[in-house]
């Protein structure tokens, strides 16, 4: 009596199928991460340069760093960089002039992550 089972060519024709729609779906699947990615740090740092924008207006002065703002409760957590995965790669960027002084203060905040956007744009530039 013969058992039935799977012959060695239909198990690999189900792999090349298998393989031929990850091969379709993985590049879509990683664009539209990436997408997300971008998607998040733009409101991260708009809702950083918010707070940082609402200290300088509540207490005339920037704040000497980020934690400030957390502690100052301007920002219930530090966001983290959705690129580098990280909530301390924040790049501060000192007031030019104007009523404070820049000692140690920080009156916006980039990305410190390398690399460039879908849109060509560096993303330390944000």
């Amino acid at each position: 009596m013969r058992t039935r089972g799977f012959t060695l060519i239909e198990l690999l024709v189900v792999l090349a199928a298998i393989a031929l729609l990850l091969g379709i779906v993985m590049p879509r699947y990683v664009e539209h991460v990436d997408r997300a990615r971008e998607t998040v740090l733009k409101q991260n740092l708009a809702s950083m340069r918010d707070a940082i924008d609402k200290f300088h207006a509540d207490r005339d002065r920037y704040p000497n760093d980020l934690a400030e703002l957390v502690s100052e409760r301007y920002l219930r957590a530090m966001p983290t960089d959705p690129l580098t995965e990280r909530s301390d790669s924040w790049a501060a960027v000192p007031p030019s002039g104007g009523s404070a002084g820049p000692n140690g203060q920080l009156a916006d905040v980039h990305s410190s992550a390398p690399g460039h956007a879908r849109d060509g744009s560096a993303y330390a530039a944000w």
